[in-house]
């Protein structure tokens, strides 16, 4: 595309380049001056940076009381909410909207993801869904591929036939599919946890590494190096079957779940979901916790008898007092990818063959159509073609989303390797929008889930940890509310008294 045409396109940034940053305890005085207030927007990182070079902020008097404090509005922070009905509690969130990685966003009528895609009905979150209102909806359809300009339906099914490779380059796919599904992940699931992927495939064609490298990014943060083997053969075995898998969603995605979250509470309990408040600093003492959090122009300190952080690890270890030395190396052991999702909005259709479409070798790793299941509906008109293009980075590669010049020359590199994709693909969109994140996927590394998160989700005493990156072994929003049912029933027993159990590794 020539400079010119380019120049014609809007593109629209959006989004956190950073949900924290490191945070030093000993800049946090102890004095409780209320005049002191902290003159800057928590809509955007500046609070943190200027925690990060050294100001100092003045902790105030506790302010208000509460049952539970959580600290975190994304799907487990607002799944936790919810299920504390019957208590008063506040939840504190960051950015100026809820969701986390699981949030929705619209272009004039039409709904589309920044993230989360789908759900398996045989997860506990296609029940929550349906609890909460939300009719899952089916993709039924495989996982599609393009490669080498052409479209392959059916990837790891019957697109095997029809690889745009040699004959032995395909007999090697097939090879490798039998030899994983013929794995028994119940027998040697924790060896296949603790093993890289890699060392599956070295025996393979570098064309299999590339398709796997491609997924890994986008669904794990992780190429198959970095990747742990159960993981992959299990989605494998999943999207190899021999039934069309049972992947549910709704119009952009799983946005929806944290959108319906959001209504249902701010109904029910007004005043308690706060956003653009940073948390800087969680300190328990004997009877009760302290966060302190900064929100506008004001800091705020509030006390509350139990705490929930539905953060990611790499804030919560740097916001917390006290935390053991062997559970915060713990949390900081797992690693984070930047990722973008860049929406391409056509006024006309370029793309509709298949809800998710791999496409190895580009700067984006998959496309996903955003109103895929609701497209063959009675009376639906599609007035807008928006292709979700997932596109995870590498972890040296986080600058390059700092700046708005820099994400939009990531939307733009996006836009590039779209149009040369497929024959038609050299369409001009009427939009680009980029969603872009800094931390927002944990990489699912070998050893992350047996060793690591056992340890990363301990309770401490009066202080509980949900986030996906508790619960494993793939970051999810099944596993976000898994993770909040098991942070608020460890809550309740101990605020009831009953001690908690040591957690084990959950049974895969």
């Amino acid at each position: 595309m020539s400079a010119n045409r380019r120049d014609f396109i809007k593109f629209v940034v959006a989004g956190s380049i950073a949900a924290g940053c490191p945070i030093d305890l000993s800049l946090l005085s102890a004095e409780t001056s209320r005049t002191n207030h902290v003159l800057l927007d928590s809509e955007d990182n500046r609070i943190c940076h200027e925690v990060r070079d050294g100001k100092h902020f003045k902790i105030p008097p506790v302010a208000a009381r509460h049952d539970v404090v959580i600290v975190g509005g994304g799907v487990s922070g607002l799944s936790a909410a919810y299920f504390l009905k019957d208590y008063d509690f506040l939840l504190l969130e960051k950015e100026p909207h809820f969701g986390g990685n699981a949030y929705l966003m619209d272009y004039r009528g039409v709904s589309y993801g920044t993230g989360s895609a789908f759900l398996v009905r045989d997860e506990d979150a296609f029940g929550f869904s349906q609890e909460i209102g939300l009719e899952p909806l089916a993709i039924n359809n495989r996982d599609g591929s393009i490669i080498k300009g052409e479209w392959i339906a059916d990837t790891w099914t019957d697109g095997l036939d029809h690889l745009p490779y040699s004959a032995s380059i395909r007999d090697s796919f097939k090879k490798f599919k039998k030899q994983m599904l013929a794995i028994d992940l119940e027998k040697r699931g924790e060896e296949l946890f603790n093993l890289p992927f890699s060392s599956l495939l070295k025996e393979y064609p570098q064309e299999l590494t590339r398709w796997w490298d491609a997924y890994g990014r986008s669904n794990w943060g992780a190429t198959a190096t970095d990747t742990a083997a159960a993981l992959a053969i299990s989605d494998l075995q999943e999207i190899a079957g021999e039934e069309i898998p049972g992947f549910y969603t709704w119009p952009g995605g799983l946005g929806a779940i944290s959108q319906k979250l959001a209504e249902i509470l701010e109904a029910r309990a007004a005043g308690s979901l706060q956003s653009g408040a940073t948390t800087v600093a969680v300190t328990a003492r004997r009877s009760d916790v302290l966060v302190t959090y900064i929100q506008g122009q004001e800091i705020k300190t509030v006390a509350a008898k139990s705490v929930i952080m539905a953060t990611p690890k790499l804030i919560t270890s740097r916001i917390i007092e006290h935390l053991s030395e062997t559970q915060r190396q713990a949390m900081r052991q797992i690693r984070y990818i930047p990722y973008a999702v860049v929406n391409l909005i056509f006024d006309r259709p370029v793309f509709n063959k298949g809800y998710d479409t791999w496409c190895p070798g580009n700067t984006f790793t998959d496309i996903v159509v955003a109103d895929w299941v609701v497209r063959n509906g009675a009376g639906y008109r599609q007035k807008y073609n928006i292709l979700s293009c997932y596109t995870p980075m590498r972890e040296v590669d986080r600058f390059k989303l700092l700046s708005d010049d820099g994400a939009r020359q990531v939307a733009a590199n996006v836009l590039t390797d779209f149009q040369k994709l497929f024959p038609g693909s050299n369409v001009d969109p009427v939009e680009v929008h980029i969603f872009r994140r800094g931390h927002p996927l944990y990489m699912s590394t070998p050893g992350l889930y047996t060793k690591v998160q056992p340890i990363v989700r301990q309770p401490m005493d009066r202080i509980f940890f949900a986030n996906t990156d508790s619960e494993g072994p793939e970051s999810t929003t099944n596993a976000a509310i898994l993770a909040a049912r098991r942070a608020v029933k460890e809550m309740k027993n101990r605020l009831a008294g009953v001690p908690a159990p040591k957690t084990a590794m959950l049974v895969y």
